[in-house]
């Protein structure tokens, strides 16, 4: 009991680093817009230069002992990596140009329904009433959050605002199928696989579409994109892929309620975005949210 009330602790404590790192990147990326560079040169600087680290994992963890796997889950790996890392930062990447980093998130923030959805669709897992009451509860708080925000119209925006929404549901994909995927690999190993498959596929699409002017952009540009390899991107996918481990998809997703908190805080010190009393009532209920899927999965644990 003590081992998987420790498990669960952990499990929450990665779940609200990776998230928050995680949401970190939407500020970086607006950033780095300042200085002219184009989002497939940005995507491909994210994950290059995350890549050498991916690989090293692998090389020192391929002797490690997992569940026999046949061909099938490796190919599931490849989709779930192409679906979770590729289209998903793509999509994101690209709605960014239009949106604020706030509005992002409040839009990308759909994707706790959408994991609990996949679940039930495609492995019948009951919604709770924990599960729809925290729901409930941390979207009350990011509508709160992000009110003065809904008002924005445009088609620029509306166009956005869709990307953004395909890459709720393409990331929403990812974390239902890692669930069931990560067990039979391992954390380190299924995380390293998935984000080697997804750097393949960006740098076949850069080949495609890119200028080729990878050399000339500000020395910022490349300090943010080694930013966003290490911290949103390395270290948050190995504390999610763990998150999920110990708590499991539809748990997890509750906690990307805090993904739009953290904007708010990191985008006024960085992009000069104020926060406003209303905004700091909403985080409170998001915290709330957050609060109350916890303490009640760690007290049955207990």
């Amino acid at each position: 009991m003590i081992k998987n009330t420790s498990s669960r602790f952990l499990g929450v404590i990665f779940a609200i680093l990776g998230v928050v790192l995680f949401s970190a990147k939407a500020v970086m990326v607006k950033l780095a817009y300042r200085y002219g560079v184009d989002y497939t040169s940005l995507l491909l600087f994210r994950m290059v230069f995350a890549l050498p680290f991916y690989l090293g994992i692998i090389l020192l963890n391929r002797s490690l002992k997992t569940t026999d796997k046949k061909a099938k889950d490796y190919l599931w790996l490849v989709f779930f990596g192409f679906v979770g890392y590729y289209l998903a930062s793509l999509f994101d990447f690209i709605g960014l140009q239009y949106l604020k980093a706030g509005l992002e998130r409040i839009i990308l923030f759909i994707y706790p329904t959408l994991v609990v959805f996949f679940s039930w669709l495609f492995f019948r897992k009951k919604i709770t009433q924990i599960q729809k009451a925290a729901i409930l509860v941390t979207y009350l708080g990011v509508i709160v959050t992000f009110w003065n925000e809904i008002g924005i119209t445009g088609e620029t925006v509306v166009w956005g605002a869709f990307l953004i929404f395909l890459s709720a549901v393409t990331y929403a994909l990812y974390l239902v199928g890692s669930g069931w995927l990560i067990p039979k690999f391992g954390v380190l190993l299924f995380t390293s696989y998935a984000m080697v498959v997804s750097t393949i596929c960006i740098v076949v699409h850069y080949s495609f579409v890119g200028d080729f002017n990878l050399f000339n952009y500000p020395t910022e540009v490349y300090f943010l994109g080694l930013a966003m390899a290490i911290f949103s991107t390395l270290l948050p996918s190995f504390l999610v892929s763990s998150a999920i481990e110990r708590l499991g998809a539809s748990t997890f997703s509750i906690f990307g309620s805090l993904g739009p908190v953290s904007t708010i805080i990191l985008a006024f010190f960085f992009l000069n975005e104020k926060i406003t009393g209303i905004q700091v009532i909403g985080m409170s209920i998001v915290l709330a949210g957050v609060s109350l899927i916890s303490y009640k999965k760690n007290k049955k644990a207990a």
